[in-house]
């Protein structure tokens, strides 16, 4: 088994993914760029689109090759960052969620949530 993280590379394609989908919001013509489109259509089509590539990556989780669950992988990702602009979350604001749940287990993290 390989390790999971190798942050410096991942760090850098998820900045040039940002900044790519930040261009594409600013400026990009709907019929032509699929990021100007999902963020036209809404938060709600984002969303679909989120729930739709998340099955695609859990099917390819349970039996696929490990190059279709990298794709699968990064379709969730950008879709995740698409859908995240769509609202106005930042990346930093994702990374302070994380920080805020280090050193806690993900059973405590969630038994902690309001409305558990």
């Amino acid at each position: 088994m390989t390790a999971l993280a190798s942050s410096d590379r991942l760090a850098a394609a998820l900045a040039h993914l940002a900044e790519t989908i930040d261009a594409r919001a600013a400026g990009s013509d709907s019929a032509k760029s699929w990021t100007a489109k999902l963020l036209a259509r809404g938060p709600g089509a984002c969303a679909d689109k989120v729930a739709e590539e998340g099955g695609e990556f859990a099917h390819a989780v349970r039996g696929e090759s490990e190059a279709r669950v990298a794709g699968e992988a990064a379709d969730v990702v950008y879709h995740v960052l698409v859908a995240l602009r769509s609202r106005g979350v930042s990346l930093d604001d994702v990374a302070a969620a994380l920080e805020a749940r280090q050193g806690t287990s993900g059973i405590d993290e969630k038994a902690g949530r309001k409305g558990n």
